[in-house]
Formats: C-alpha cells, structure tokens, sequence
C-alpha cells in the first residue's frame, strides 16, 4: 500500500495543488501535500461508470494502493436531504444547484481532500462537469457556477464515457428505465418521460462534449465492451500512479 511516508519520498509524486478557481480552503497557505491521485470518470446516466469503478477499484487495490471512491449525493451534510428533496419532484433549478453544489463541497472538504492527504487513489463517479452540465442546460449563469466550484482541485486525469443518444436510450430501457430527473421532466421537455428524456439528454451530450475540449477530457467510446473500455482506463491511469 502507498503511504504518506512513501509519497513524501520525491517531489514527483505528489499531486499539484491546481485549481479551477480560488484555493477557497487555502490549501497553498498551508502549504498541504497531496500525495494521492485524483481520477474521474464522467458521463450521462447509463453510459456505464459505476461498471468502470467497479472493474478499477479492484485492480489498483491488488496493485496495492489504497483506494476511495465518491458519487453525488453521499455527503453526509447533505446527500439524505437532496434525495428526499428529489423524491417529490418540486424542486426549482436554483434551489435544485444549490443543494448539488453543498453535497459536492462538504464531499471535496470531508472526504476526497482527506483521502488525497493520506495518499489514496481517489475515484469520483461525476465531478464537478456533470453538476455544472446539469445546472446550464436549466439555465444557470456560467460565470456564477464558476465562482462555485472554483474551489475544486483539477484531476490527475478525467475520462468522458461518450455514447451516442441512439444507443443510450435502450441501455436506460434496459437497465432502470427512465428517471424523472434524468429525463428533465422538471423543465417540461416534452409530453412523456421517453420524449423528455430524448430532448434532455441532447442538451447534456452537448454541454459534455464543449467540457471535454475546455476541460481536456480523455473521451473514450462508452459503446465498447466493459472490458475494452477498462482497459484503455486502465492503461492511461497507471502511468499516473505513484512509483507506476
């Protein structure tokens, strides 16, 4: 397993204090070390990310690293109260990014910055580009959402799971079916789950596809095999890791 002690062995292996924004924690001021690695893995619903973290988890703890991984809504200050808040199909766009944008925060605060110090690789099923891919298409101001999560570190690497909408919809048919927000019924996008879903689903392959330019994503084709797919992310993750 990789621990502080290792990492602190060579400047090298230490993750660069990068942020999109303001360093809102003041990390640099303390002048903090984060020997682990951060890698997100990002895409619209069912294109197959929780299969990736499944496939990736194992193979780096047989590696022998330590590992984390988190998701949206598992904040602890947060994460119950957005489910339930979702539960009844009323929230507003505003109050709806506000309430992602605390469960993202007192996750980055409590448990990735925390697992990053200790030297674990760190796993993130959708960061930030989801949260903010969600919140544009509803309308929200650019700058403004900048200015939120401004304080997020940037990834050792960023994988975008890309599929075309043709063959997402019949994984979502096959897999949970259609979710209200998923299929941004909220924004009244048409007359029935199948139709809203269809058109929503465009505007967040669109807003995914300019972040992946922007943010430099490594796009790779989310309509392979589970194991091809692990594969390619696998090869481009271990020359990242520690002494890898």
């Amino acid at each position: 397993m990789i621990t502080l002690e290792n990492q602190l062995e060579g400047e090298e292996d230490m993750t660069a204090l990068d942020f999109y924004g303001i360093d809102a924690i003041g990390l640099r001021a303390k002048e903090e070390i984060l020997p682990g690695r951060l890698v997100v893995i990002e895409g619209t619903d069912g294109v197959g990310r929780s299969t990736q973290l499944q496939l990736l988890r194992p193979w780096l703890e047989s590696s022998g690293y330590a590992v984390v991984d988190s998701e949206m809504t598992r904040s602890e200050l947060a994460g119950s109260g957005l489910k339930e808040a979702k539960d009844g199909n009323t929230l507003g766009p505003i109050t709806l990014n506000l309430f992602y944008a605390a469960d993202f925060i007192d996750r980055f605060e409590n448990q990735i910055l925390p697992a990053l110090r200790a030297g674990f690789i760190v796993l993130i099923d959708r960061y930030i580009y989801s949260l903010m891919a969600r919140a544009l298409v509803r309308g929200a101001d650019s700058r403004w959402l900048r200015s939120i999560y401004g304080l997020a570190l940037k990834p050792d690497i960023t994988f975008y799971l890309r599929v075309e909408l043709e063959e997402l919809v019949p994984r979502v048919l096959q897999g949970h079916g259609f979710d209200y927000w998923e299929s941004g019924m909220d924004m009244r996008l048409g007359n029935d789950l199948f139709e809203s879903f269809v058109r929503y689903q465009k505007l967040m392959l669109a807003e995914y596809d300019k972040m992946a330019i922007e943010y430099h994503f490594e796009v790779i084709d989310a309509s392979m095999a589970a194991e091809q797919i692990a594969a390619q992310l696998k090869q481009k993750i271990f020359p990242l890791l520690p002494n890898g």
